[in-house]
């Protein structure tokens, strides 16, 4: 009965060994798309809403799907600025592409397959608030991942007392 285990799970890791080589050499063959999505950006005061898919949440006229609260903060326009840039320079594989006075835009790679996710940081000049958007560019599901991150990046300005 041993012997039946053993073959069996040196069979299983041999087809996980080719699963994961096929998916690197893919990835080769096939590079993820990284081009920026036309939708990025302000737009007469608001950030783009989300697609379809589930690997996107935004603070601004959401569905219920894809809804995250805004950051508040008790500090004034350029302070809190300047703090979430400070969180995002330490938020792991994320770099800051885009700034103004009211605006940022931030890219952050996944670990192990780099795929990319834009995130946006919009500062309205009537109201104590950042609004947020972060998306996949590609697939359908992140796993919560750009909410988690958002989330944590929520927790840090919090922190840091804005």
């Amino acid at each position: 009965m041993s012997r039946l285990l053993t073959v069996f799970a040196q069979r299983f890791l041999r087809c996980i060994t080719f699963a994961i080589f096929l998916t690197l050499i893919s990835s080769l063959i096939f590079p993820i798309t990284t081009w920026a999505s036309s939708n990025l950006g302000v737009d007469n005061g608001h950030l783009s809403s989300c697609p379809a898919s589930n690997n996107c949440v935004v603070s601004q006229d959401p569905d219920a799907k894809h809804a995250i609260d805004p950051i508040a903060y008790h500090v004034d326009r350029d302070t809190a600025r300047e703090i979430l840039l400070k969180v995002l320079g330490v938020v792991p594989r994320t770099e800051v592409l885009e700034q103004t006075d009211n605006y940022i835009h931030a890219l952050s790679k996944s670990r192990i397959f780099k795929f990319v996710d834009d995130l946006e940081f919009y500062f309205p000049t009537n109201e104590s608030v950042i609004h947020l958007r972060s998306a996949s560019r590609i697939g359908d599901s992140d796993l919560g991942v750009n909410r988690r991150r958002l989330e944590q990046i929520r927790l840090a300005m919090r922190d840091l007392n804005i």
